[in-house]
């Protein structure tokens, strides 16, 4: 077995779309060359605020075939789905007794999330970063990938661990360490490069979803706004390896799709502004909807035939929560015998 192990999870929101692609699925594929990857379908975070039970069902199976169809092998590494492996729940409640309320009060995404109806918010989005820390620590995790949202719930899982640690005078669990893949690309909506890529956006064109096959993501990309100006050249680079804020805000459909363009071809904004430089925005859409298409077209095939075979799917789950499990329980039980729990 491999001394790096990644955990990583995602919440079966529904409706995936180009963003969650781009920011966190591909790089999970990626991740399966060089380390033991467990990949989780997050349905008891997704519980912290109300969710219709049919709902949940279907988009957890979502999740699960995005994960397939973009290239997760589940023979290999694990795929499953969280309420399914009852030592995240367990463990979770024991992080409850090591996380201190400061620590907690500290967590931005909960203020953000609760608003001003904190005192309505559920206990279960307040103590979600101790959840977390459990899904990570269950299996003795060494790696998660995290992204700018999830970097104080990752520092806040490492508290956890040490201080476990310390309290119990041994070298248990692992502080854990953070994969960072630089700046995340941030997908707009095809309509108006203003507004992120969002699936509550009431007109389809404005996204491209992970179940869209070549016809559909051809036909929205030729569709995506744009403006009437030939692209710009590397020039609208500054020092850092950004483009210049006042030149994106000026024109944001058009960096939107030069920034699709770079992540879908794994090159810099530069280079392809380099290569773009003058050109009609015809011309430039014409060569994004062969790249998308060849990307995206047949994730989206995939996606569409695992979707209407949803006891394929909850195989793939069903025999992914028992590997999870063989490894999570040996940790749980020997969390409580640290901690003193008499067992039989």
């Amino acid at each position: 077995m491999t001394s790096k192990r990644v955990f990583s999870g995602v919440q079966p929101t529904g409706n995936l779309h180009l963003g969650n692609y781009l920011g966190a699925i591909r790089n999970f594929v990626g991740l399966q060359r060089d380390f033991e990857c467990i990949y989780c379908v997050v349905d008891l975070h997704a519980v912290t605020v109300w969710q219709e039970p049919a709902k949940l069902a279907a988009q957890t199976r979502e999740v699960a075939a995005a994960f397939i169809a973009a290239g997760i092998d589940g023979e290999k590494h694990i795929i499953f789905n969280q309420s399914q492996v009852s030592a995240h729940a367990e463990l979770a409640w024991l992080f409850n007794c090591v996380a201190r309320v400061g620590w907690l009060n500290r967590m931005t995404q909960f203020k953000e999330k609760a608003g001003s109806h904190r005192e309505n918010a559920s206990v279960g989005l307040y103590v979600y970063p101790n959840l977390m820390a459990a899904d990570i620590l269950a299996y003795k995790a060494t790696h998660v990938p995290v992204g700018e949202d999830q970097k104080q719930h990752l520092e806040l899982a490492r508290d956890i661990a040490l201080k476990f640690n310390h309290d119990y005078g041994a070298e248990f669990f692992p502080v854990v360490e953070p994969l960072i893949f630089g700046e995340a690309t941030r997908v707009m909506s095809l309509r108006d490069g203003t507004k992120k890529m969002s699936k509550s956006d009431p007109s389809d064109y404005s996204r491209i979803n992970v179940t869209d096959g070549p016809d559909e993501v051809a036909l929205k990309i030729r569709r995506a706004k744009t403006d009437p100006e030939p692209l710009p050249g590397p020039d609208a680079m500054v020092a850092d390896g950004k483009v210049d804020p006042a030149r994106e805000a000026a024109r944001p459909e058009a960096f939107n799709l030069v920034h699709i363009y770079a992540a879908l071809t794994d090159r810099t904004v530069g280079a392809v502004l380099a290569e773009f430089e003058g050109q009609p925005f015809s011309a430039f859409k014409e060569r994004l909807t062969e790249v998308a298409v060849g990307v995206l077209g047949p994730m989206g095939n995939e996606m569409q035939r695992l979707m209407a075979d949803p006891g394929h799917v909850d195989a793939v789950l069903r025999k992914g929560a028992e590997r999870a499990r063989e490894i999570a329980s040996p940790v749980l039980r020997a969390t409580q015998d640290v901690m003193g729990f008499l067992r039989p």
